[in-house]
């Protein structure tokens, strides 16, 4: 009887420590680690026990193991390789906004030639949203009340009135919202300003991702985007 025995479970072992130490950086590739599994999984089968051999299930899980390493690495290939394609069609879509007005979080409202547009934000329905406009200075300039409206996006403009019946100078300003549901619950509604601004570049950041600038406003993400006009 052949007494140089194979333990049935140092292949198991020892593919399990070679794709743990694949985490580490310094573990061998994928195809490495199948021939070392193969020629460990021959040696155990003609130095196996003739009285212990192993199970059809042993053999099974083995190669299973095998088939799972190579599949999580042909899934990791494939996920970065949609990444790369996400990213190339994000990259397409966003240059189609250029020289585009865009509606995306923010307070400011750009007055030129006695016309102002922003936009609003309901989390619910609200039948008393007010809009308050204020200059440069923190000032008070004009408090408009809106139409009641359902819950999701909504546009407003100003004509540049004041609250005492002047003509503001044109320039920017900011606002802020206020809405409420008194027909209903009487509660206060969630709202958030939207403001609108022409994408004038579409630049690449350090992590490969695409925003789009806007100009005085800053940059945004092509996800911060509401609304294109």
């Amino acid at each position: 009887m052949n007494t140089n025995t194979v333990d049935n479970t140092k292949s198991s072992s020892i593919f399990t420590a070679n794709s743990s130490g694949s985490a580490t950086g310094n573990a061998a590739t994928s195809e490495e680690i199948q021939n070392r599994f193969l020629t460990l999984l021959v040696a155990q089968l003609e130095n196996q026990d003739p009285l212990n051999p192993l199970e059809n299930t042993e053999i099974t899980n083995q190669l299973a193991q095998m088939s799972t390493v190579n599949g999580i690495e042909k899934l990791s290939s494939q996920l970065s390789s949609l990444v790369d394609s996400l990213a190339d069609t994000q990259a397409v879509q966003a240059s189609a906004l250029i020289n585009k007005t865009v509606m995306v979080p923010g307070p400011h409202l750009t007055l030129a030639e006695g016309h102002a547009y922003g936009g609003v934000s309901l989390a619910a329905p609200a039948d008393a949203v007010t809009i308050h406009i204020y200059d440069a200075s923190g000032s008070l300039v004009q408090t408009q009340s809106l139409d009641p409206a359902e819950a999701g996006n909504m546009l407003f403009s100003w004509d540049g009135e004041t609250r005492s019946g002047t003509t503001a100078p044109d320039g920017s300003y900011t606002f802020k919202v206020t809405a409420s549901n008194t027909g209903g619950t009487g509660s206060s509604v969630t709202s958030q300003a939207l403001q609108l601004g022409m994408v004038s570049a579409l630049t690449r950041t350090a992590n490969g991702n695409f925003v789009l600038d806007l100009g005085p406003l800053g940059q945004y993400n092509f996800a911060d985007v509401q609304q294109v006009f």
